[in-house]
């Protein structure tokens, strides 16, 4: 398993065709690419009683991978949820643990964190099991007392970031589509670098063959399906939208990020990009990054709107 810390200390040697160099990803020591991070009273906020007693695991299907763990604000009142969607081109080689710090600190600033697993290419999942999935996941807020369901939002990196605007456009689908008809119904989503246009993405060869892979074909062979699961393609989602993405992200191009804007503007959208310079793809899970405060700064944004 790869996990968080094998990318922010030693980097990627390379997954699907896209390399990482181990400079580009060495965020656990500050360098020339690492930005400066926030010192505000917030973000020098202790663990609260819950993140101390660590998340609540929540299993939404009879799979190994069809589980959640959610961090929960101390108290007991109503809290806004962000459902944190790990990356890692779609593969099971890739976990949760990349998303759950995130969770984790999402929950020391008053929003309930929920670092969901999904069924990936390798162990079950692509079309449309990790659909299915995240659907899910995100549907299973429902039965927590403590969401408040008028302010649930997804935040996703990379290949995660595909899913959660995505689950954030699922109002939108066709009946009988995976993901139609949300019960939990979401009012925003960030995404951080995320892969949001899928036939671009196919056509560029992003992640070598990690697109086909996922999807099960190729847009020539069934045009349909990358119409339901691309978000470039499900536009206007009617939902706001805030994209991070660095300037030197060697990874996911920041053409993804540029187009989907233009396109999403264009057809009436609410969106927001926020380019980062001398940011990479990696430093955007990092929680002692800069570039990761920006993504929950626009969080809290999204939930308070």
């Amino acid at each position: 398993m790869i996990t968080r810390r094998n990318l922010l200390l030693a980097g990627a040697a390379g997954v699907a065709g896209i390399a990482v160099t181990a400079g580009a990803v060495g965020l656990a020591r500050r360098g020339p690419g690492r930005s400066k991070p926030q010192t505000d009273a917030q973000t020098d906020a202790q663990p609260d009683a819950q993140s101390r007693k660590g998340p609540l695991t929540i299993s939404y299907g009879g799979d190994e991978s069809r589980v959640a763990d959610l961090y929960l604000p101390e108290g007991d009142s109503k809290v806004p949820v962000a459902v944190v969607i790990h990356g890692g081109l779609w593969m099971s080689s890739y976990g949760r643990e990349l998303a759950t710090p995130l969770a984790e600190d999402l929950a020391k600033q008053g929003i309930a964190g929920y670092a969901i697993e999904y069924r990936r290419v390798g162990n079950g999942g692509g079309w449309p099991m990790t659909f299915e999935d995240v659907a899910a996941a995100i549907d299973k807020l429902a039965d927590q007392p403590r969401a408040d369901l008028s302010k649930v939002v997804a935040v996703g990196h990379s290949a995660g970031g595909q899913l959660a605007v995505w689950a954030a456009g699922r109002s939108g689908l066709p009946p009988g589509a995976p993901g139609a008809t949300p019960r939990v119904v979401l009012v925003g989503a960030v995404s951080q670098a995320g892969v949001l246009d899928l036939v671009n993405a196919y056509d560029e060869k992003l992640g070598g063959d990690a697109i086909p892979a996922f999807l099960g074909t190729t847009p020539a062979k069934d045009r349909r399906r990358y119409q339901l699961a691309s978000p470039y393609e499900r536009l206007p989602l009617k939902v706001p939208v805030a994209l991070v993405h660095g300037t030197r992200d060697g990874q996911v191009p920041i053409e993804q990020s540029r187009r989907y804007r233009d396109a999403a503007v264009a057809k009436g959208d609410q969106v927001k990009l926020t380019e980062l310079e001398h940011v990479g793809h990696f430093e955007l899970i990092d929680p002692d990054d800069q570039a990761w405060h920006t993504c929950r700064a626009e969080t809290k944004r999204l939930v308070s709107s």
